[in-house]
């Protein structure tokens, strides 16, 4: 296959990032059908939504660097591959079982390909235009969920099937953006030849209290998701009243619009203004849930699905930027990579433990814990905005300089 010019493979390894996303995202919609059909409990699809991020934290912390030394291609089409075996397995799935396995594959093919996709639209884009890449790749990442809502909401209230219909949906697309990224250059400049092997996340000496604020903020959008993607469908049926899977997506699918148009508007603000942006409109959309429930409003719960997006869209643009702007070139892959983990961990901890409350003491209550619990990682998001700008400010000009710190 001819290799794809330098403008494709920048959409290419942007397709690969909305895959992730929506591959994420994909069972959404179908959890209320599980809890229907299988009687499945909200502990259970906590847990079947928790199998991902727990896959993808070792596939972190052993494969965070991987892409630096094999190239961005081959990591991508690794990820690529496994994703599509786990949406495979939830085409084919009989139980729960196949359903843990199958989002365990996900998590692994997501954690391939993510941090290394992100890292090729940076490297596939104009010197100093790093906030446009991460603008850009935060938008794609929203069509990625807005796809899985409204593709997963149409397909199981309207098309046969509907345990199945949106998975093969889904195969099909990871197939045709397999064959495309098998065009991508298969090394880029900014790759080390040193031989792979099995290390700790590198973070750049001197970048570490950047790492934390990035990381932080990085971390409060997969909180926020945490609540959004396994609950999100059962907030507007339980507590909105929505009975239509595809007025549901539409509605969730809010979330991912607001998402696009905030990332592309957010272009125009400081990085440590959309951090701090990020903490308030987060704050606003998981007490604006609670409202919700309190007022058994759809309006309530659109408004707090575009306050959420809003929210998300500040917290994982800035963080993204701040990862990559401030990373060691040889390191970048590993810094998003320890972004991620930071991201993938507070979510895997968060939505079991969510499900958890839900389950024993209704949904009303899970909100409100998870509101309180999740108000203080925002609030940590804030502080730390504050503190890491106001130092920034303080320093030498040298020291601020993006990616010049040593390992």
């Amino acid at each position: 296959m001819r290799s794809l010019s330098e403008r494709a493979s920048f959409w290419t390894a942007g397709a690969v990032v909305a895959l992730a996303l929506w591959t994420s995202a994909c069972p959404t919609m179908i959890y209320p059908l599980y809890q229907a059909h299988w009687s499945v409990t909200s502990t259970t699809v906590a847990w079947i939504f928790a199998a991902y991020p727990i896959a993808l934290i070792p596939v972190l912390v052993v494969f965070g660097n991987l892409s630096d030394h094999i190239g961005r291609r081959a990591a991508m089409l690794l990820g690529l591959s496994a994703e599509l075996v786990g949406v495979l397995l939830f085409v084919l799935a009989r139980d729960v079982a196949w359903l843990l396995v199958g989002r365990a594959f996900m998590g692994l093919g997501v954690g391939l390909s993510l941090s290394p996709a992100s890292v090729a639209m940076v490297e596939f884009s104009a010197a100093g235009t790093e906030k446009r890449a991460g603008a850009i790749g935060t938008a794609v990442s929203a069509f990625g969920i807005a796809l899985a809502m409204l593709v997963g909401g149409g397909l199981s209230q309207y098309a046969p099937y509907p345990l199945r219909l949106t998975f093969v949906v889904l195969a099909a697309v990871i197939a045709v953006v397999g064959f495309f990224a098998l065009g991508l250059p298969r090394h880029t400049p900014d790759e080390t030849k040193s031989r792979w092997r099995v290390r700790a996340i590198i973070i750049p000496r001197g970048n570490r209290g950047i790492f934390a604020a990035g990381a932080i903020a990085f971390a409060s959008s997969f909180v926020l998701g945490s609540l959004v993607l396994p609950l999100g469908a059962k907030i507007a049926h339980q507590l909105a009243g929505s009975d239509n899977a595809l007025v549901t997506g539409a509605l969730l699918s809010v979330f991912a619009i607001s998402i696009a148009v905030t990332a592309l508007l957010a272009r125009r603000l400081d990085t440590w203004t959309t951090v701090m942006l990020g903490a308030v409109f987060s704050t606003g959309a998981v007490w604006l849930f609670v409202l919700t429930g309190t007022t058994h409003s759809i309006v309530v719960f659109f408004l707090a699905s575009a306050c959420g997006g809003i929210g998300y869209s500040f917290d994982f643009a800035s963080g993204l930027t701040i990862l990559n702007r401030y990373a060691a070139p040889h390191h970048r892959a590993s810094m998003v990579s320890g972004g991620y983990l930071a991201g993938y961990l507070s979510q895997g901890i968060g939505a079991p433990a969510l499900g958890a409350i839900v389950t024993a003491h209704g949904l009303m209550t899970g909100l409100c814990t998870g509101a309180i619990a999740f108000t203080a990682v925002f609030a940590a998001s804030l502080i730390g905005a504050l503190i890491v700008s106001r130092s920034l400010r303080k320093a030498p000009t040298e020291t601020r300089a993006p990616a010049t710190a040593t390992a």
